[in-house]
């Protein structure tokens, strides 16, 4: 009997999509390398080493992946919606929506609740022992923000049914509704100057991706003999790249793909139009790599590391910030120098910080990759209105997390959310009551 992994690896149908589980992977891991190379820590506290050294802002092009992991989110989203209104009792007239949020969610949320409870009780330790200030003040307040992801992620589920529904009817017509509405925002917001417009761009730019994995889903990304089908792909690369280029270059959009310091506009937060465009040019570029990928995950070893690598993903994601912060703490605390960012001494040390920071990964994923692992569910039937509160609950709770931090738990530090005022406390109350409606909601009936 071998191990759960290499039995799960062996137990994979023919059928299974193997490209998608490597990008899923792929684009975290990247995501994880960008955020321990991005950081520039010093005695005085962190900055940001694309605004140290603004000439690497270019492999931000190639290091922001999430539209990427959102594009494979709607890929498996459509298939697991289709595959439970399979499922429904023939003659029902109750929503499935419940229940697929339920299975969709389990394996984002439960660890994400973990992460907010643990840190949670470790801040308010820490700020009634007195302590809060330096790197751990700042530590406090950093480790929250990935949760921006999650919050987007889950928006993209619970959108999801009427969305696939669009697609059904007017395929890439509903993603260039989208993109068009995205472009719109943009053109209210830098040409006319409507103020509060350019959130709505968290909705239409993101959605727009994820629109594609539908397509994908579909076999509308390119499909036919080996030609035809790198032909759409190629023309959404280097359609999305060209246009990507040219909005940086004669638009007002910044080089970084990623938020920097103290810029008047970014390209990620609120998502833009030529983030937009760059998604479309990364999802191209993926897409035309899919048949030397699908060659290598055929080798047994290669498809037990993507399994292996999937059931930890995201224990990985949430922690690795956890992980670099400690790093640099224990740094700090044995007083190893800490060299300026970007000089020969800062690059030669980088190697070491990045081994310590993933071995200390690998412990916290070690310590908390059960919470991962959902429970087994055959519901596919559920209360539809109590598992859409839920979902608005922990979106606005875990979005307002991402934003106020742990940092001034005990003096009430509040961050803005679509122009509310939240607190980390409120924050953490709405996260978890809007999961436990979710999963309430999600136990319905099940199939005999």
């Amino acid at each position: 009997m071998g191990s759960p992994v290499r039995v799960l690896a062996e137990a994979t149908p023919d059928t299974r999509d193997r490209y998608v589980d490597l990008l899923r992977v792929a684009s975290l891991a990247a995501v994880v390398l960008g955020h321990w190379l991005m950081a520039a820590v010093t005695p005085d506290g962190v900055g940001n080493l694309l605004a140290v050294v603004p000439a690497l802002q270019p492999l931000t092009w190639l290091l922001q992946v999430m539209p990427v992991f959102f594009f494979v989110g709607g890929f498996a989203h459509a298939l697991s919606y289709r595959s439970l209104l399979r499922k429904r009792p023939e003659g029902s007239t109750e929503s499935v929506y419940a229940a697929f949020l339920r299975a969709r969610l389990q394996r984002l949320l439960r660890p994400t609740m973990v992460f907010v409870l643990v840190w949670g009780v470790a801040a308010l330790l820490i700020q009634l022992l007195g302590g809060g200030g330096g790197l751990t003040g700042v530590t406090l307040r950093l480790v929250t923000q990935p949760l921006w992801f999650i919050g987007i992620y889950l928006a993209m589920v619970a959108f999801t049914p009427p969305l696939l529904r669009l697609h059904e009817r007017y395929g890439w017509g509903a993603f260039a509704g989208l993109a068009g509405a995205a472009a719109a925002v943009d053109v209210l917001r830098f040409a006319a100057g409507v103020p509060y417009v350019e959130f709505l761009n968290f909705a239409f730019v993101w959605l727009a991706v994820h629109q594609l994995g539908f397509l994908r889903a579909d076999g509308r990304l390119g499909a036919g003999p080996a030609l035809h089908a790198l032909r759409r792909p190629a023309l959404l690369a280097g359609g999305g790249l060209i246009t990507a280029v040219t909005l940086v270059a004669a638009g007002p959009y910044p080089l970084s793909m990623v938020g920097m310091p103290g810029e008047k506009v970014s390209n990620m937060a609120p998502p833009t139009l030529a983030l937009l465009c760059h998604g479309l040019w990364l999802v191209g570029a993926v897409e035309l790599l899919r048949a030397p990928a699908a060659r290598l995950l055929a080798r047994p070893r290669a498809w037990r590391t993507v399994v292996a690598a999937n059931g930890v993903a995201m224990t990985a994601f949430l922690w690795h910030l956890t992980a670099m912060l400690g790093v640099y703490g224990a740094m700090l605390a044995l007083d190893v120098p800490l060299p300026e960012p970007a000089t020969a001494a800062w690059w030669a040390q980088t190697p070491l910080r990045l081994t310590v920071a993933a071995a200390l990964t690998a412990v916290l994923v070690a310590a908390f990759r059960t919470f991962e692992r959902p429970a087994p569910t055959t519901a596919v039937q559920g209360h539809g209105p109590l598992a859409a509160l839920g979902a608005t609950l922990t979106l606005l709770g875990v979005l307002g997390l991402s934003m106020v931090g742990f940092a001034g738990l005990l003096e009430g530090r509040t961050a803005l959310l679509i122009a509310i005022p939240v607190t980390a406390p409120a924050a953490v109350a709405m996260t978890l009551c809007g999961w436990l409606l979710v999963e309430r909601a999600g136990r319905g009936r099940g199939v005999r």
